[in-house]
Order: C-alpha cells, then sequence, then structure tokens
C-alpha cells in the first residue's frame, strides 16, 4: 500500500526558510546538489517515527506543502489517478540515479506527488 514517504516546502526566500526550519525544529537542511535548487530535510533519525522532506523554491503564487507517496509504478498509479477522477499536472520525470516521479491533483483540488524508486532512471 502506498504511504506518504517524502515531503516539499515550497519558499520565496530559501535561506530564510532554512535558517527558520533549523533553528525551530533542529532539522539538518543541506543542498541537494542536483540541477534544481533542491534542498533536503533531515527531521530526525531514520529509527524514530517520521519523514523526511525537501525545500523547492515556489514555482506558482499558490503552491503549497506537497506530499509524495511511495508507488510501485508511477505508470500504473498515473492510471488509477486518472481513472478515478484525479489530474496528472506533470508529467512522469526522471530523478537521475534516483527514480521517476510526477505531480498530480486529487478530486479536491490538493497537489501530491507519486514517486517509483529505482537507480536506473536517467
Amino acid at each position: 500500500m502506498p504511504r506518504v514517504i517524502h515531503f516539499e516546502i515550497p519558499v520565496d526566500d530559501p535561506d530564510r526558510a532554512i535558517k527558520f526550519y533549523s533553528s525551530v525544529f533542529g532539522w539538518k537542511i543541506e543542498s541537494w546538489g542536483g540541477p534544481a535548487d533542491y534542498w533536503l530535510i533531515t527531521t530526525g533519525k531514520d529509527d524514530e517515527p517520521g519523514i523526511n522532506g525537501a525545500i523547492t523554491r515556489r514555482q506558482e503564487p499558490v503552491m503549497a506543502t506537497t506530499n509524495a507517496l511511495d508507488v510501485p509504478s508511477v505508470d500504473d498509479f498515473l492510471g488509477k489517478i486518472a481513472a478515478n477522477g484525479g489530474k496528472v499536472v506533470m508529467r512522469k520525470t526522471a530523478v537521475p540515479g534516483v527514480g521517476y516521479m510526477a505531480y498530480c491533483r486529487d478530486t479536491e483540488d490538493n497537489l501530491f506527488s507519486i514517486f517509483q524508486d529505482d537507480t536506473s532512471a536517467k
């Protein structure tokens, strides 16, 4: 069963947001180092309950915090999402060496992403 595995916080000022979240919650925040402005958030130890996330630059004025769900196949779940009234807002995209992802909206217009782990993604 797919579970929430990651969250993204869209921000206008990454430095300000990084300072806020690391100061308030003690989160470890580091640049992903990839082609996009993306900072990985470690919220705690791997053996404790909870998930990690990221800070990303806000792309739209109405962007909200987004949860990512782990799925065995992005392609299969894009079909299920569309068949059940959801919408694909960003088609399947490779994250090189990590996997595949897509952004969708549910029937209530909430944004979420789906992610398929695949280290051979290019």
